[in-house]
């Protein structure tokens, strides 16, 4: 039986294909945007540099394409590579289907989170006023301190200063701790789901310290003057009644189930068969 002859192009005659051909434009593109940006913050006459090579690269780039896009012919190289590895087959162990778990099959809500963070942070107000009480005389120093992080005018202010009461230095440390507490709570929602033996030892104790620690590292950076006037000791409490508080509540929430519940067989998630994955944590 004669196989019927399939015509083949110009380019598979003669063993070239055609492809686009090169340009150069688009990096001068992008050069040339890159100094225009450059010389927002440095001298006008580069941005005017970038401006003329963006131009010149656009022009350019459009001629290339148009009207008819420029192509250059590449050699074809019809050489059968064989594909051989050099590793030896193995025999796997029979598995069932059950193999590996599908973690976390149970989750809480972002509202779990976010209440957590709210009475969280409402705790944490306790031991850092204290602080500021007893050392201070004042409760409106913790406040204020957290405050003068954004206040670059209060960088050089005294202790007396932070110890009186300012509306401004008040609505601003109000704002910053409702953020970061709510933004907080919803880390525990995320995090404690995966320790689910000590879920409040380890949202009470473990975390914070974790984070402490990268803190004390970072705080220098972050704000200057609370890394100079903070006392790490009532830092540490404060961080941990919040811990405490906020997991002890993400805790008490009813969890949510992901999609990896979808995964399990229908009588697990029937309530026909048992599995050990979604039996209740020890500490709940």
């Amino acid at each position: 039986m004669l196989e019927e002859s399939i015509p083949k192009s110009p380019e598979e005659v003669s063993g070239t294909i055609a492809m686009p051909a090169p340009s150069a434009w688009p990096m001068v593109l992008a050069l040339g945007l890159s100094l225009i940006v450059a010389g927002m913050v440095t001298h006008w006459l580069v941005s005017l540099l970038g401006l003329i090579l963006a131009g010149r690269a656009i022009v350019g780039w459009f001629q290339s394409d148009f009207p008819h896009e420029k192509h250059v012919l590449e050699p074809v190289d019809y050489t059968v590579v064989e594909i051989t590895s050099s590793r030896s087959t193995r025999i796997q162990l029979p598995i069932g289907t059950n193999h590996r778990k599908l973690l976390p099959i149970e989750t809480f809500s972002i509202t779990a989170g976010i209440k957590g963070g709210i009475v969280g942070g409402i705790a944490m107000i306790v031991p850092a006023t204290l602080y500021g009480v007893l050392r201070y005389h004042s409760i409106w120093y913790a406040a204020n301190l957290l405050a003068a992080g954004g206040f670059v005018s209060w960088a050089g202010e005294t202790n007396a200063f932070l110890g009186e009461f300012h509306l401004r230095g008040l609505l601003a440390a109000a704002g910053i701790h409702s953020f970061v507490s709510v933004l907080v709570g919803l880390l525990y929602g995320a995090m404690l789901p995966m320790f689910p033996r000590k879920p409040i030892l380890t949202a009470g104790f473990f975390a914070p310290l974790l984070w402490t620690s990268i803190l004390y590292e970072a705080l220098d950076i972050i704000s200057p003057i609370l890394n100079q006037r903070i006392d790490w000791v009532w830092f540490i409490a404060s961080q941990v009644a919040f811990g405490l508080v906020c997991g002890y509540i993400v805790n008490l929430q009813v969890k949510v189930r992901t999609p990896q519940f979808q995964a399990l067989p229908f009588s697990v998630r029937a309530g026909i068969q048992s599995d050990s994955s979604t039996t209740k944590d020890d500490a709940q």
